[in-house]
């Protein structure tokens, strides 16, 4: 036919990934290559600014939200509509939408929360955390989103940092067994699929996001930020070998550390970027900075701000999470490479990189929601998984003061039993940070069951359940009618620097009402915490049986499953269970390991 234009290379989706980057890349002007590099906060996202700016990425901050309890199909309206404005652009490049979906697609109101990371080490369960990373898919894939800043895959060296329970846990085996939460998320690569590239399976699939490289669980103290000190071989040893797992399964993604390692930050680190992940690792993927990563490298943050994107880029950062100043990042950008001091191959190279995921990803064909999968969103299947997470993640680790009588599992047709404690009826508390808002919520913030709510499914037509929050005096007068006590306590909400601790006590007097309750009536405590916390002498001893619980999620059912034994307790410590604070760091690779409970304990509620 004559007149008809034939389709460009990279818009014809049977052409070879490379071929595709390398015609767009052929095509494409400075800035709107600069603008490929740019990600911004979705409230600063205006049409014009996508299309005008030819921005490549936006996402949304933790608690950034269409609006207050936002449902999936109105994040899909949203990002649909940044998705149109980046398609009205000259090359028609779709945007590539990014959200912290870190234990479920936690932002949304009626997602799935999974238990924590540090809860899902406790399970040893690979296959369980990449049908987690499955679900999750679906269900962020549901709301519109096509990239989830997910796994983190730091290596625990000190429980003061306040990014805990983000981790899998201490041992980098461990670490880099739960990896596979990056085949839950994007698919299972083939064999043959080469090492380091980027793989998607498909529509109903999600870019991954390998972070924060590299050594943020090892920073001295635990000092969130902080520097990590350590020789290259320990790098090597400890804090690399998950991203090696991440790379073999084709993570797409890999987000720099906010961190240091001897005092150099991983944002300005051409040596761990470039020369370490991307030349001698081989990864073919992009790597994006942390949020307003590049401010940080200079003193104070945000000055000399042309001065930290010629480092950060020079360095190997290929997508810069800007998020709001997008319009001085983009003019220092373009005066950078226009002197050279960005030379244009770095550029090139960044550009590749992100154009290469967004082909893998299969976003130039499937640019928009799938509303499809709108009914897979909290659904019973994945409800269902959260709870058999939450089971497999709890760890006993005292039942009974004497070891031949064991106190669990509870008796669910006990006349009447008392619930007490801060976190026996707050979902808030139980999902913990990250959960609809950054730092975390207290009360009915989505939908879910709390511990209270599961005990009362769980027990007997017969059995009277007391429920009060702080013990009452006269309860506690009338403590003879109780057959046993459930105290729920631990940690509030918190996320990144604001959860750095340097007491690691048990907030709200926990420990306090613990022996309160635990000297007048036998008493189960659950323990809602991010990672290890102090556990006084009084609490050891007056207590008949004690929960690590970590942060269980929407999923509260799981917690009764176990204690009234429909299954038996299979969770071991994926951290070391320090004595006091002035023992730390505990560490079960080192000479003088002696903790309370060791990494990988936790009893059997069923007789030997």
């Amino acid at each position: 036919m004559v007149g008809r234009e034939e389709p460009c290379v990279y818009q014809t989706p049977d052409a070879p990934v490379e071929a595709r980057v390398k015609d767009l890349l052929s095509r494409m002007t400075l800035p709107e290559k600069i603008g490929q590099m740019t990600q911004i906060e979705r409230t600063v996202a205006s049409p014009a600014a996508i299309r005008d700016f030819f921005i490549g990425s936006v996402l949304n901050s933790g608690g950034s939200a269409p609006f207050e309890d936002a449902k999936s199909s109105d994040w899909a309206d949203m990002i649909d509509g940044f998705q149109r404005s980046a398609l009205a652009s000259r090359l028609g490049i779709p945007l590539i939408y990014g959200t912290d979906a870190v234990h479920g697609n936690n932002n949304v109101y009626g997602a799935t929360v999974f238990p924590h990371n540090i809860a899902l080490g406790a399970t040893r369960d690979a296959d369980l955390v990449r049908r987690i990373g499955a679900a999750t898919a679906l269900e962020v894939r549901a709301s519109g989103v096509h990239w989830a800043f997910a796994p983190c895959v730091a290596v625990l060296g000190d429980p003061r940092w306040g990014r805990s329970y983000e981790c899998y846990g201490e041992d980098p085996g461990l670490v880099s067994e739960m990896t596979s939460l990056v085949s839950g998320l994007q698919g299972e690569p083939p064999e043959e699929h080469p090492n380091g590239y980027p793989f998607v399976a498909g529509s109903n699939k999600v870019v991954a996001c390998a972070k924060h490289f590299v050594g943020d669980g090892g920073t001295d103290k635990g000092v969130n930020e902080g520097n990590t000190i350590a020789s290259y071989e320990d790098l090597e040893k400890i804090h690399i070998p998950p991203y090696l797992k991440c790379l073999a399964q084709g993570v797409s993604t890999v987000m720099a550390s906010y961190s240091s390692w001897n005092g150099s930050n991983l944002h300005s680190s051409y040596f761990l970027l470039t020369e370490v992940l991307k030349e001698k690792l081989g990864f073919k993927g992009f790597v994006v900075s942390d949020w307003e990563g590049l401010d940080r490298l200079s003193d104070p943050w945000g000055s000399n701000y042309r001065n930290c994107v010629k480092t950060a880029v020079n360095a190997g950062i290929d997508m810069v999470m800007v998020p709001f100043k997008y319009e001085q990042f983009i003019q220092d950008m373009t005066d950078l490479v226009e002197s050279g001091e960005i030379p244009m191959a770095r550029v090139n190279d960044a550009v590749e990189r992100i154009l290469r995921v967004k082909f893998v990803a299969g976003l130039f064909e499937h640019p928009f929601s799938d509303r499809s999968l709108l009914g897979t969103v909290g659904c019973k299947e994945h409800r269902e998984l959260g709870r058999e997470a939450v089971r497999k993640s709890l760890v006993l680790l005292k039942n009974g003061k004497n070891a031949d009588k064991p106190f669990l599992p509870l008796d669910r047709n006990a006349k009447r039993i008392l619930v007490t404690g801060t976190h026996a009826d707050d979902l808030g508390y139980q999902c913990g940070g990250w959960t609809k808002t950054w730092f975390g919520l207290s009360g009915r913030i989505t939908i879910g069951r709390t511990l209270l709510d599961a005990i009362k499914a769980a027990v007997g037509d017969n059995t009277e359940v007391v429920y009060e929050k702080t013990p009452s005096k006269e309860t506690l007068a009338s403590s003879e009618g109780f057959s046993y006590a459930i105290v729920a306590v631990g940690e509030s909400p918190y996320a990144e620097t604001k959860g750095d601790s340097s007491e690691l006590i048990i907030p709200f007097n926990g420990s306090d009402i613990v022996t309160t309750v635990a000297e007048r009536i036998p008493t189960l405590v659950m323990l809602i915490s991010g990672r290890p916390v102090v556990l006084e002498p009084t609490v050891l001893e007056k207590t008949e049986a004690l929960v690590a619980a970590w942060l269980p999620g929407t999923e509260g059912q799981g917690m009764a499953d176990v204690i009234f034994e429909d299954y038996d307790f299979e969770g071991k410590l994926p951290v070391s269970w320090f004595k006091t604070v002035e023992h730390l760091p505990v560490n079960a690779r080192t000479n003088s390991y002696d903790p309370l409970f060791p990494l990988g304990f936790g009893l059997s509620s069923k007789p030997v």
